[in-house]
């Protein structure tokens, strides 16, 4: 298996003018994101709205981005929902839908026990011969999956292979790191504390701001993972004010309206997720004027 790189971007789902799903544009974005810095993509996760995407939608977006982008790129399927079985659904589609690896993150709103994340990664990843990424993010499902669970995970399930690590707790990534099998990769949720991660013996970041400035996020990572730390602090200092806009609201909201505006067209998101308000919108773009961004933009 090709390894799987230090910077993903968790693209977001481009829709036409009726709410459709519009996998033309998916393949056009994540052949740019790709041009752009990115090593892989994720595809369906949280920024793609997979709450409002149905699972036939889910996997025709897996299928047509890897037709675009051919079969040599890293692509990652966003793969579970909080119920086991539905996810498993989807996760026997992705070896001959063409992914690379699968994501699954914390079931959201039943707020299992960690004894029931336990069970439902391990079933899911042993649905699948692919490589198998976790992702956890209390801030979306109210459940923070903990250290234990994850090094347990890690230990016993061969093709779990890494974490996308998004609580916001550096003592608890900082466990996970010092504990975790030879291999075994953790990425950042958050731009913000990717070189955090990095510097304390993380792989990278599974990035939201790399759909705009991706070489420029690609670039303090490698620095950061050389361990020219100085050099990554000066290239996230001028980027961190873009990462911070872009969760002013809600992700993707940010994220798609910047899109949209320099250029590349994404069109608008399903209820409930909403348009960014005027105030928002004036601070993105603000911030985006000041920034050249990475991604090549269609004539």
């Amino acid at each position: 298996m090709t390894e799987i790189g230090r910077l993903l971007t968790a693209m977001v789902t481009p829709f036409r003018a009726d709410g459709s799903v519009d996998y033309e544009q998916a393949g056009e974005l994540a052949k740019a994101l790709l041009a752009s810095g990115s090593d892989g993509i994720v595809l369906t996760g949280t920024t793609g709205e997979t709450p409002t995407l149905s699972i036939e939608e889910q996997v025709e977006v897996w299928r047509s981005v890897r037709r675009a982008v051919g079969p040599d790129a890293m692509l990652v399927g966003g793969a579970s929902t909080n119920s086991t079985s539905e996810s498993l659904e989807m996760v026997t589609q992705g070896v001959d839908a063409g992914m690379s690896a699968l994501m699954f993150t914390v079931p959201y709103y039943n707020k299992p026990p960690q004894e029931g994340l336990f069970r439902h990664f391990r079933t899911l990843a042993e649905a699948t011969p692919l490589p198998c990424i976790l992702y956890n993010i209390p801030g979306r499902t109210s459940l923070n999956m903990t250290a234990e669970t994850t090094l347990r995970l890690a230990r016993e399930v061969p093709n779990i292979v890494g974490i996308k690590e998004a609580s916001g707790d550096m003592e608890q990534i900082g466990v996970i790191l010092d504990g975790a099998p030879a291999g075994f990769k953790v990425w950042a949720g958050d731009d913000s504390a990717a070189v955090n991660i990095v510097e304390r013996g993380g792989w990278g970041v599974i990035s939201v701001a790399s759909h705009l400035v991706g070489r420029q996020i690609s670039e303090m990572l490698a620095a950061a993972a050389a361990g020219q730390i100085e050099e990554a602090r000066r290239l996230e200092a001028g980027l961190m004010p873009l990462f911070n806009v872009l969760f002013i609201e809600t992700n993707p909201i940010p994220v798609k309206f910047a899109l949209n505006h320099v250029g590349f067209r994404v069109g608008g998101l399903r209820l409930p997720m909403i348009e960014a308000s005027e105030a928002a919108q004036a601070k993105v773009s603000a911030e985006l004027a000041k920034h050249q961004v990475d991604l090549p933009i269609p004539v």
